[in-house]
């Protein structure tokens, strides 16, 4: 199965607002603590490696303006 690139989460700006939320009071080290625990425990329940490494190399090839 390929990486779902289409909008697939109902209410993703409140969901977005959570994770933003969840910030809220961390020192840049907790936050970035706080974004690798959840992408490792979002990469466990995934599950399959190919799907990880398509996002990996999208997400990456984001921060240069390509997707």
């Amino acid at each position: 199965m390929p990486l779902q690139r289409e909008n697939n989460m109902p209410d993703g700006d409140a969901l977005y607002a959570e994770i933003i939320d969840a910030h809220t009071g961390l020192s840049m080290e907790d936050s970035a603590a706080l974004n690798a625990r959840l992408v490792l425990l979002l990469v466990n329940h995934i599950g399959d490696r190919a799907i990880v490494q398509e996002a990996l190399a999208a997400a990456r090839a984001s921060l240069s303006g390509r997707t």
